[in-house]
């Protein structure tokens, strides 16, 4: 590989490309004529201390001078740069792997050693988001076998840290997604550490849906702990709520979960291995999973629900987990508000037992660690879900909850949105039908989960009566701007809560 003849000037640009290490330099480079580059190629970048591989692109105006090469905010931090530090560009070695991704975009089975190939690249930063894109595409629907799942999820695992907490039993839950609102996560952990059990919850944030639970937790307390600060609060508490990505679990997970956004794409085999490469990270034993089912949820039908909980199980009894799937009510919302700050006021509410807290997440949330607690304990059916609720009704829940947020840097107050826009019914009647998916969108649209407090507020379930005039939910926006796209986008589509004429159902 050449070098060119003299190094290139740093120059910061401050240019967000997101996950991406992008450099720039002028279109009549003498780099780029001596090294062949042009825009969008891969180049190896060099200091003295520090190397990558970014991506390309060229600048035919005067942002830069000769001799400068400009960074992208991701390149800069990465690189620990400083403005004027030298720099020397080359070609970066071949991509292998990228020959393995191209047999899979044309139907190939991958091998286990093809597999982890390609997770490798990807966490040393070989793949640029286009092959990411690629090899979400390639992956997605049913291309994907059992035993292909099964070997990306040991890569995945591979690929960064894993705890290992010396106990038996270490427990986990997960819910597929598709559903608005659903925020149990918090609530269980605090229920089973209560219990006496051990939880360190690792939680992503959002990739297709208004919140994550990571999203939803960072409203109410530090979720990005080091590797260190989460065990130690699980010493002390039981149990932890942290995002995943700070303590590294699975890091190639996060970097595709990125692209699985941009996309809106969550197929079901990357699924899979997503889930059960962070419970194997994190420790876990035994993992309950939530699988919402309804005709506007991620899981439309109980013949695909069945079958994911069947491919879940097969995958984590390869690898040696203990799973136990739930296949629960997708037809509507769980709670009252979705996007980070409603659903934490959610959560509060029902660890608190305030009287008008949703009662249908305080049901979910006690049903999937009441099955936990059957699975461990080795309880009849049903002993679980009742124990759970004691543990709600006497408080303990809501005190653990408290002393895992003291323990992670203390609890805050989620954030309220400035601006609001109500929906007022225009006839009477029940209501029929929720599309959970355009809901999401509007919440989305409304600035969910970049904008914590953004979202939308439910005022109703399936089967309510509803008088005219009656709210039927509120928009809730950071700014005036965002709140007019979602207000426009849920005019557009009158047929997000369905309302008809007649009794209620029975």
């Amino acid at each position: 590989m050449s070098e060119p003849m003299a190094p290139l000037s740093a120059c910061r640009l401050g240019l967000d490309t997101h996950q991406e290490p992008t450099i720039y330099l002028r279109h009549d480079s003498p780099v780029c004529r001596s090294e062949g580059f042009s825009a969008l190629s891969r180049v190896m970048v060099r200091t003295e201390r520090k190397h990558l591989i970014a991506t390309l692109n060229m600048v035919t105006s005067n942002l830069l001078m000769p001799g400068e090469i400009g960074f992208s905010e991701s390149a800069w931090k990465r690189m620990e740069l400083r403005e004027g530090n030298s720099v020397w560009l080359s070609h970066p070695k071949p991509v292998q792997s990228l020959s393995y991704l191209r047999a899979k975009v044309f139907g190939s089975e991958l091998s286990q050693e093809q597999l982890r190939e390609i997770i490798d690249d990807i966490v040393a930063g070989r793949y640029a988001d286009v092959h990411l894109a690629a090899f979400i595409t390639a992956c997605a629907s049913d291309k994907l076998s059992i035993r292909e799942i099964t070997d990306l999820t040991r890569a995945m695992v591979d690929s960064g840290s894993q705890i290992e907490w010396g106990l038996p039993q270490v427990v986990d839950k997960h819910c597929v997604g598709g559903l608005p609102g659903n925020r149990t996560t918090p609530i269980i952990v605090s229920i089973l550490a209560a219990a006496g059990l051990t939880m360190p919850k690792t939680s992503s944030r959002a990739i297709t849906s208004p919140a994550g639970t990571a999203d939803t937790m960072e409203t109410l307390t530090n979720v990005s702990l080091s590797l260190e600060q989460m065990r130690s609060v699980v010493e002390q508490e039981g149990g932890c709520l942290a995002w995943g990505g700070s303590v590294r679990l699975s890091p190639s997970d996060d970097l595709l979960i990125q692209v699985e956004r941009a996309l809106d794409i969550d197929s079901e085999g990357q699924l899979i291995a997503s889930v059960l490469s962070k419970k194997i990270a994190a420790g876990a034993t035994h993992v309950v999973i939530d699988i919402p089912v309804g005709e506007t949820a991620k899981v439309r039908s109980q013949e695909s629900a069945q079958a994911l909980a069947d491919n879940f199980k097969a995958v984590a009894s390869t690898l040696g987990l203990t799973v136990h799937t739930l296949l629960t009510d997708g037809s509507q919302p769980i709670g009252r508000g979705i996007g980070p700050a409603l659903e934490a006021r959610d959560i509060l509410s029902v660890l608190q037992n305030k009287k008008d807290m949703p009662t249908d997440l305080r049901q979910r949330a006690a049903e999937v660690a009441g099955a936990m607690l059957d699975l461990i304990n080795d309880l009849p059916e049903g002993e679980g879900y009742k124990q759970a609720l004691r543990i709600l009704e006497s408080g303990a829940a809501w005190e653990k909850f408290q002393a895992i947020c003291k323990a992670q840097g203390g609890l805050k107050t989620p954030p309220i949105a400035p601006y609001r826009y109500e929906l007022i019914a225009q006839k009477t009647g029940i209501v029929d039908q929720i599309n959970n998916r355009k809901l999401a969108k509007v919440a989305k649209l409304a600035g969910a989960p970049a904008d914590l407090a953004a979202g939308v507020d439910m005022h109703c379930k399936l089967g309510d009566k509803i008088d005219l005039n009656q709210p039927l939910l509120t928009i809730h926006a950071e700014s005036s701007g965002e709140l007019s796209y979602a207000v426009d986008y849920l005019e557009d589509h009158s047929d997000i809560i369905h309302i008809i004429a007649g009794r209620e159902p029975s």
